[in-house]
C-alpha cells in the first residue's frame, strides 16, 4: 500500500518543498488509517491506554491554553507536565513523537519559534506519522497560502476535525471569512467528543460569521475597520466608499480621500452636528472626522444616503408628517422623542429593517455601531 501511494503522489519530485509536503501527507495517511508498519519495523509495541490518556490530557490543556486571553504564565505548569512525561520514558516511538510535537506547539504559543522547530525535528525523526507534528509543521509555515496548501494536501488523505480547525484559522487570517465559517463548523461537528476545541476556537468562528459579507481579497483597511468595536466618521466613509457605490452622487467616481468626502458630506448635512436624539434645536457646532459614530449618527447618515440614492427627499420627513396629523401622537420607539430631529431617520431605518430595536422597544441611540453591523446595512442599501 505504501509503495503505490508514494508512486501516485511523490516519485520523481525533486523540489524540497514538495517533498516536505509529501512527507506530511504520508504521515497523515499512515497515522490516521491505523497502519502499524512503522511501529512493527521498529519493534515498538502499540501505545497503551495509559500513555494515550496522558497525551489526550496534554492535548486538551494545550488547546485550551491557545485561547488569546490566556496569561503566558499558565505555560509554566504545562511545561512541567511535559518534562515529567519525558522523564517517564514511555517505550513507544509514537508517544515520544507526539509528546515532542505538543511540546513544540506549546513553545510556539509562547513565542519561542526556534524551540518549536527543534521539537518538530525531534518528533519527525522519531515518527513522521503523527498528526500533532503535521499541524505543528503547518503552524510554523509563515506563508499563509503555503500553510493552507499543506493543510489541504493532508485533508485529501484524511478528513479530521483537527485539520479543519487549522484550515478555518488559516482562512480567517487570509480574510476568507465565509470559507472560515464553513471549515470551523465542520471541525466542531467532527470534534464533538472533544468540546474543548469548540470552546477555544468558537471566537474565530463567531468573528468570521460577523465578517462573512467581506469579499475574499478585500483591502486590509476594510477588514481592520470591520473588526473594530466602533467606527469614526472617517472609518464610516472609507467603508462606504470601498464597499459600495453609494457615494458616487458626490464623488462622480473620483477617488477622493476620506477627509475631503467628510467635509463635503458635512456641508450637505449627511453628517449630523450632534448625535444626541434628545436635542430639539440644532446647535451651531461641527463634528470632527475622528468622532465615534453612534447608532443615532449611523441612522442619520444611512437614511439620508437611502433618500439621496432613490432621489426621494420626501423620505426625510415621511414619519414626522404622518404623526403630525394624529390626535395625541406618541413616538412608537421608547427612547426616541417625537420632536427629535432624528425621528424620521431612526424610524425609517427601523421600519426598513436597516437597524433594529435591540430589546424590541428601545433604539439605544447612544451605543456605538460596530463595523460589521454597518457593512451589513450598506449591503442592503446597495442592492
Amino acid at each position: 500500500m505504501a509503495v503505490s501511494v508514494r508512486r501516485k503522489i511523490g516519485v520523481g519530485v525533486k523540489n524540497s518543498k514538495v517533498k516536505k509536503n509529501f512527507l506530511c501527507v504520508m504521515a497523515l495517511l499512515f497515522s490516521l488509517s491505523g497502519c502499524q508498519t512503522l511501529q512493527q519495523d521498529r519493534m515498538v509495541p502499540a501505545m497503551d491506554a495509559a500513555a494515550q490518556g496522558e497525551l489526550a490530557e496534554l492535548e486538551e490543556l494545550i488547546v485550551r491554553f491557545g485561547k488569546s486571553d490566556r496569561p503566558r504564565e499558565e505555560a509554566v505548569p504545562l511545561r512541567r507536565k511535559i518534562a515529567d512525561l519525558k522523564r517517564k520514558s514511555v517505550p513507544d516511538a509514537d508517544f515520544e513523537a507526539q509528546l515532542a510535537a505538543w511540546s513544540g506547539r506549546l513553545y510556539l504559543l509562547e513565542g519561542k519559534n526556534s524551540d518549536a522547530q527543534r521539537e518538530l525535528k525531534s518528533s519527525q525523526s522519531l515518527s513522521p506519522l503523527n498528526l500533532p507534528s503535521i499541524i505543528l509543521s503547518a503552524r510554523l509555515e509563515r506563508d499563509l497560502e503555503k500553510r493552507l496548501a499543506l493543510i489541504d494536501d493532508a485533508l485529501r488523505i484524511d478528513h479530521t476535525g483537527e485539520l479543519q480547525i487549522e484550515r478555518g484559522r488559516t482562512l480567517f487570517d487570509l480574510n476568507r471569512f465565509s470559507e472560515a465559517v464553513a471549515a470551523l463548523d465542520t471541525a466542531f461537528a467532527l470534534l464533538e467528543a472533544k468540546p474543548f476545541y469548540e470552546e477555544t476556537y468558537r471566537i474565530y468562528r463567531d468573528k468570521a460569521w460577523e465578517l462573512r459579507d467581506i469579499a475574499a481579497g478585500a483591502e486590509n483597511k476594510t477588514v481592520a475597520i470591520i473588526q473594530q468595536d466602533g467606527m469614526s466618521w472617517r472609518d464610516l466613509i472609507e467603508l462606504t466608499q470601498a464597499e459600495t457605490d453609494l457615494l458616487r452622487f458626490l464623488s462622480a467616481g473620483r477617488d477622493w480621500p476620506a477627509e475631503e468626502l467628510f467635509t463635503r458630506l458635512l456641508d450637505r448635512a449627511f453628517i449630523p452636528a450632534v448625535q444626541d436624539v434628545t436635542v430639539t434645536e440644532w446647535p451651531a457646532v461641527k463634528p470632527k472626522s475622528d468622532e465615534t459614530v453612534l447608532r443615532s449618527g449611523a441612522a442619520w447618515f444611512l437614511w439620508r444616503l437611502y433618500a439621496e440614492n432613490r432621489a426621494n427627499r420626501s423620505l426625510l420627513s415621511r414619519y414626522s408628517s404622518r404623526y403630525a396629523t394624529m390626535n395625541n401622537p406618541r413616538s412608537p420607539i421608547a427612547d426616541l422623542p417625537l420632536l427629535s430631529p432624528y425621528f424620521d431617520f431612526v424610524m425609517g431605518c427601523v421600519e426598513s429593517e436597516f437597524l433594529s430595536l435591540p430589546d424590541g422597544k428601545n433604539f439605544i441611540p447612544n451605543e456605538r455601531i460596530r463595523g460589521s453591523e454597518f457593512l451589513g446595512v450598506l449591503r442592503k442599501l446597495n442592492q
